[in-house]
């Protein structure tokens, strides 16, 4: 395994670059699997683990958090907890509890307000059975709170040793760039994570598309470290388009089944085949290995799944392939 350091220049830890996503586990994925799966990222040396207050929302007949739930069973199981870092998520989970999660208006998020941020993170801890949040994140951008309240919210969770690090999630660059301004005018540390849908495939441009990490956000994180020494991480969701890349059942998703797609899809399978690794292993580390590497979360639902994710660790791609697979 290889680690990456994080810090908003107040806190700074060490995380594993591979993430693992934890959005089914729980929920599609029973319990005795998930357990499996959490051990062995464990036992292969992953510290990151990556939830929200809201994932059980989307299938039903299970609790809203029931992500962070099977977590905190985990947890509570093996006694690991000084061995991993927890991030979970505030902002999407439901306004109105007896309607039902979207992602177009009206979604029915909760938006983050700053009483919705101190009360969530306080039953983030209660779920995970546990006394830190190593990093919270806004879920999805609130364009109705006002930033001054939002990032004061999360200043004042870190001031009481609540919360370790902050991030921000679907959401605008300017957005990130702005908010990071507000917490130094309050005296608060700033965001230091963003995460974003990215991958190995590029959307169709969209003005209104603002949960995929652009190049410009990756240029911004590999500049900015401010006068403190405060970075900004980008993480990776759904690097690999829940299978897309490898499975014919899955379909590339809105904006991304396009020409160029298919014609990067073509060269990653070829790359592949030279490098004796799977398209997933390649586009990984595609994405480990870039100027900007980001942290890429992936889910698995099977321990074969995750070894084949933490095979993409070790495989460092050289200057000819990532040129290869840049150039289409």
């Amino acid at each position: 395994m290889r680690y990456r350091t994080l810090t908003d220049g107040t806190t700074t830890f060490d995380v594993s670059t591979l993430v693992l996503g934890t959005m089914n586990l729980g929920v599609t994925t029973d319990e005795e699997t998930s357990f499996a799966i959490l051990d062995r990222y464990v036992e292969a040396g992953g510290t990151f683990l990556d939830t929200a207050n809201n994932y059980g929302a989307w299938s039903p007949g299970h609790s809203d958090r029931a992500s962070e739930e099977l977590i905190g069973r985990w947890l509570a199981s093996r006694g690991v907890r000084d061995q991993v870092r927890l991030a979970t998520k505030v902002g999407a989970g439901k306004k109105d509890p007896a309607l039902p999660l979207a992602n177009t208006p009206p979604t029915n998020f909760e938006g983050l307000a700053a009483a919705t941020i101190e009360r969530s993170a306080h039953e983030s801890l209660r779920t995970l059975g546990v006394e830190h949040l190593d990093v919270l994140y806004g879920h999805v951008d609130d364009l109705d709170t006002p930033l001054v309240e939002t990032v004061g919210a999360f200043g004042k969770l870190q001031a009481d040793g609540v919360v370790g690090l902050t991030g921000i999630s679907n959401v605008a660059l300017w957005r990130v760039v702005e908010a990071r301004a507000e917490a130094r005018r309050q005296g608060v540390p700033p965001y230091a994570l963003v995460q974003e849908q990215s991958s190995y495939l590029y959307p169709v441009p969209d003005v209104d598309r603002h949960n995929w990490a652009s190049p410009e956000l990756y240029d911004y994180a590999r500049s900015v470290a401010d006068d403190d020494g405060a970075q900004v991480a980008v993480v990776a969701y759904s690097p690999l388009l829940q299978g897309a890349f490898v499975r014919d059942d899955k379909p590339l998703w809105e904006g991304y089944d396009h020409p160029t797609s298919r014609a990067r899809l073509a060269t990653l399978h070829d790359v592949a085949r030279d490098l004796g690794a799977t398209p997933n292993q390649v586009a990984l580390a595609w994405l480990l290995g870039g100027t900007a590497p980001a942290l890429p979360i992936v889910g698995a639902s099977s321990v074969a799944q995750l070894d084949e994710a933490l095979g993409a660790v070790e495989l460092v791609l050289d200057d000819g392939v990532r040129g290869r697979l840049d150039a289409v």
